[in-house]
């Protein structure tokens, strides 16, 4: 037999609205005004209210509530990206937008699966959320997807469509290459060389063009032989920072398509005996600070300010859902975060 210490404590129900009028002493619709911020009701009246249901540690039914406004104030948040690189930073910006607004964000890791996504957006749209953030590992071009006619409105983060309807928020990619080319420039090197990623990448088509741009302007050639296609690894800049000395000795500085390759790019400039900055600068692209703030010497790179896109995603996406009409590719500016790899000028 267990003792009256071990005997199950009986469940207490939580309090109702009607507990916290009976408490302040007022009818249920004037508890019901007060806590919703609605009717015209006497300040004193309404602080009383509010007092007795925290006391009571009163919930209100959010259910009720999104029927009152027409609004469930949520929002659902899908994701291919299973490593969270990338997106994680988007999500940070999206959760400390959207939490100012007291709305909740469902998020939905889909991890390239079609029929997993269908079945997600599915979910999300019986929950009738107010809106629709979908984010993606990579800026290439993916489908859209179906919310149907009346679907809640939906913004692409770090994502893009062929959609002209569609808003997409990207990164200024060629805007952040033209950043790190300048101060390249600005610091005096004149014979630059460019360590990238694949080819079919659209990030590395846009980064080129900034680079080749700022390049054309100064008058200063690089020829194809400098410019080095290959995988996003670390390995790839090792060997890839080994072919271009073979060839070119007067290399004095490399920008590199992404953090990961500017560290292998630097770890072989070294064992070649060659001092960073001042015989080679090197600048990465995504300022990952795990790996920029580590390397030796420390990494200049590009920020793609990821937390920025994810705050200005949320924002638009509460003026959709208010009515506001939005679409286009809208790319966001970078920043160029100067450590020692380059110098400090």
């Amino acid at each position: 037999m267990p003792t009256d210490a071990e005997q199950p404590r009986p469940r207490v129900l939580p309090p109702t609205i009607r507990d916290v009028a009976r408490a302040a002493g007022v009818s249920v619709g004037t508890a019901s005004k007060a806590l919703n911020d609605r009717g015209r009701l006497r300040p004193e009246t309404r602080e009383r209210v509010r007092a007795e249901a925290e006391r009571l540690e009163f919930r209100p039914n959010d259910l009720i509530k999104s029927l009152l406004r027409g609004r469930t104030f949520t929002v659902g948040l899908i994701t291919t990206d299973y490593f969270g690189r990338f997106n994680m930073p988007v999500i940070a910006g999206i959760e400390d937008a959207l939490g100012s607004a007291e709305i909740l964000v469902f998020l939905c890791n889909v991890r390239d699966d079609a029929e997993r996504e269908r079945k997600v957006i599915s979910a999300l749209l019986a929950k009738k959320v107010d809106g629709i953030i979908v984010m993606g590992r990579s800026v290439d071009p993916r489908p859209p997807i179906n919310v149907g006619q009346s679907g809640p409105p939906v913004v692409y983060a770090f994502s893009r469509v062929p959609d002209p309807a569609a808003l997409c928020l990207l990164p200024d990619d060629a805007q952040g290459a033209r950043l790190a080319t300048e101060h390249l420039l600005r610091s005096g090197h004149r014979h630059l060389a460019h360590i990238t990623g694949p080819t079919d990448r659209e990030a590395v088509a846009s980064r080129w063009t900034g680079m080749s741009a700022v390049l054309l302007e100064h008058r200063i050639e690089l020829p194809s032989s400098r410019v080095l296609y290959g995988a996003w690894t670390e390995g790839w800049g090792y060997e890839a920072v080994g072919q271009l000395l073979e060839q070119e000795e007067t290399i004095d500085a490399i920008l590199c398509g992404s953090d990961i390759i500017a560290r292998g790019v630097l770890d072989g400039l070294r064992e070649r005996g060659r001092a960073i900055p001042n015989d080679v600068a090197v600048v990465g692209f995504d300022n990952w600070e795990i790996i920029a703030t580590q390397t030796r010497p420390p990494l200049t790179t590009v920020d793609m300010n990821l937390h920025d896109l994810g705050c200005v995603a949320a924002e638009r996406l509460l003026a959709m859902v208010e009515g506001a009409q939005d679409s286009g590719i809208v790319h966001l500016p970078c920043s160029l975060v100067v450590r020692e790899s380059c110098g400090s000028r």
